[in-house]
């Protein structure tokens, strides 16, 4: 993850309706790879941040929630150092058995690559829990591909 790690500076900017972000000096699908949405993790000034890249303008940003001008002394017009890198389990970073069966789906992929880490980490719990049955295992990576082709960020909950 820290190879993917980008650091920066950049300064804050207004960004209309009481909103600031921090814009990006790179574009987010080339360095890390085309995804509709750009969860990301990392530090501003030494702070840890958690949030998603946007398109801003010509360019991206980092949207920061009034807490950060509220109660970390950032203002517009600041300069900030800023550390980011994908946030969450990323395609790439997967057990091999996974990230086969994702590069031969697309679809199921790319909506992988875009939910939220909880859900992301949640279907790699539930097919890490086939320790005792190992057989299992390839059937649940099958099932959470059909079930991210059809755009559940979940699995259901089994009824009883």
């Amino acid at each position: 993850m820290a190879s993917k790690a980008q650091q920066f500076t950049s300064t804050v900017v207004a960004a209309g309706r009481g909103r600031v972000v921090l814009p990006v000096p790179f574009d987010p699908n080339a360095v890390w790879g085309a995804r509709p949405r750009h969860p990301v993790g990392g530090t501003v000034n030494g702070l840890r941040v958690r949030g998603v890249i946007e398109p801003v303008g010509d360019g991206y940003g980092l949207p920061l929630r009034p807490g950060w001008l509220r109660d970390r002394g950032v203002a517009v017009g600041d300069t900030a150092t800023v550390r980011l890198a994908p946030d969450g389990p990323q395609s790439d970073d997967l057990a091999d058995d996974i990230s086969a069966a994702l590069r031969a789906n697309p679809a199921a992929a790319a909506f992988f690559d875009s939910i939220a880490q909880f859900y992301r980490k949640g279907y790699l719990r539930w097919i890490d829990g086939t320790k005792r049955r190992p057989e299992q295992r390839a059937e649940r990576i099958a099932e959470m591909i059909r079930l991210l082709e059809a755009g559940h960020k979940e699995r259901p909950k089994p009824a009883g």
